[in-house]
């Protein structure tokens, strides 16, 4: 992933740095002219052109790179051949150049490919400038070291300053680059980090928010429709049969009651998770209390277990009883009061299942079902990597089935969520 290009600012720093070094390029000429014999070195028009060639194009080195560089080489180029009197701001903007393309050219062949150029022409220029010096009748008054003369050693000089030179911009422009692409793609992992903290959240709050509807729909539902299924039926009884006109009221009290204390239950989890006792919610264990209070609707129910009862882990054991919640509920509603449903608690070695069916002999209820029953069952069930069967039953009727995996490490002894009834109840 390459860094981002320049932005305003830095252009705007660009801007400065490049008139800073025209007009130190132009004090230094100008001092060196006033210091030095000028004779024979390049004319003063002449020095501020290649002096204006090699800085003012440092105003655009970060947006073209390798423009600016082969310009500045050139000009510098120019600038020794014509004697022009001017090396240390020169050189420092050579050096600025050669490092801009290594930390700033997005093409990296490129990149590669003009600061070799450069520097192969300009030690090709160094050796140029040595045979004419080993041609030329120098008298550098130096002594020598053995067998090597003041011109060689002149030379050798040249030589391992221009490798520092070169190298040490070659390696600062690809330090700058490669810090700068590490920056980038920290900043873009950190974005994606950010977005992704972004979208779990939102899931989380929609997973939540699905939650708490399904917990309002299973808990209020069934209630709520066993009251209309009884106060219906203490009107029909209200004119011949005061007696179970009344038992039909007391239901309907029991069931309301219920149904509002299973809401603020539910609204005491909301408000505060530490607050509330996980084994405080309904589990398998209060199948009986459910079956019992659907037989005031008018079911004719019965409650089996099979197998060998044992503690379940508490989510495994509310979503059961939800489960039953709903089915039970759905009976009312679609098979009618006068049917016949069966609830069944099967215990395996590694596994425990759920089966509610009803035979459909009922009155059907008119009342439309929005779906969302099944629905929750579906999400229940899911959430424990079980599976869940929903499908009619030959003859009428309907059956709901729901078998839960049951590992030995998912049970917990510490609560006894086991049905505290006989292998087989009869029906009413």
């Amino acid at each position: 992933m390459a860094p981002p290009g320049p932005t305003t600012g830095e252009r705007r720093a660009d801007l400065a740095i490049a008139v800073v070094l025209l007009v130190l390029a132009v004090g230094s000429l100008t001092l060196t002219r006033a210091a030095s014999d000028m004779t024979g070195t390049a004319p003063v028009w002449l020095s501020m052109v290649v002096i204006a060639a090699l800085t003012i194009p440092l105003a655009w080195r970060r947006s073209h790179p390798s423009l600016v560089a082969g310009i500045a080489a050139v000009a510098f180029v120019v600038l020794g051949e014509a004697r022009v009197p001017e090396l240390t701001i020169s050189n420092v903007a050579v050096f600025m150049a050669l490092y801009t393309v290594g930390a700033w050219e997005s093409d990296r062949r490129r990149a590669t490919w003009v600061r070799g150029a450069i520097i192969g022409a300009m030690f090709v220029w160094l050796l140029t400038s040595f045979f004419r010096a080993s041609t030329a009748d120098l008298d550098l008054g130096g002594a020598g070291v053995g067998a090597m003369t003041p011109v060689a050693a002149l030379m050798l000089q040249q030589v391992l300053v221009n490798v520092l030179y070169f190298a040490g911009a070659y390696w600062f422009g690809n330090h700058a680059w490669n810090a700068a692409r590490q920056r980038a793609v920290g900043e873009a992992r950190a974005v994606e980090l950010q977005a992704e903290r972004a979208r779990l959240s939102r899931q989380a709050v929609t997973i939540e928010r699905l939650r708490i509807a399904r917990e309002l729909h299973d808990a209020v539902a069934h209630h709520v429709s066993l009251m209309g299924v009884q106060a219906a039926a203490a009107r029909a009884l209200l004119t011949h049969d005061t007696d179970a006109a009344r038992t039909q009221i007391e239901a309907l009290e029991d069931s309301s009651r219920a149904a509002v204390a299973e809401l603020y239950e539910l609204l005491g989890t909301l408000r505060d998770d530490e607050a509330v006792d996980p084994d405080s919610a309904p589990g398998v264990a209060e199948l009986p209390a459910l079956v019992a209070e659907s037989r005031t609707a008018g079911l004719r129910l019965d409650l089996q277990t099979v197998g060998h009862p044992r503690p379940l882990p508490p989510l495994v054991s509310l979503n059961l009883y939800r489960i039953a919640q709903e089915s039970l509920t759905n009976v009312v509603k679609h098979a009618g009061p006068g049917a016949r449903a069966s609830v069944r608690l099967r215990y395996d070695v590694d596994t425990v299942e759920l089966e509610v069916s009803d035979d459909g002999a009922g009155r059907p209820s008119r009342a439309p079902g929005a779906g969302l029953g099944l629905l929750g069952m579906q999400e229940r069930v899911k959430t424990l990597a079980g599976t869940l069967v929903t499908q009619p039953r030959l003859g009428g009727g309907f059956v709901v089935r729901a078998s839960v995996p049951l590992p030995f490490a998912a049970v917990t002894p510490g609560r006894s969520d086991t049905v505290p009834t006989p292998a087989v109840e009869a029906a009413r």
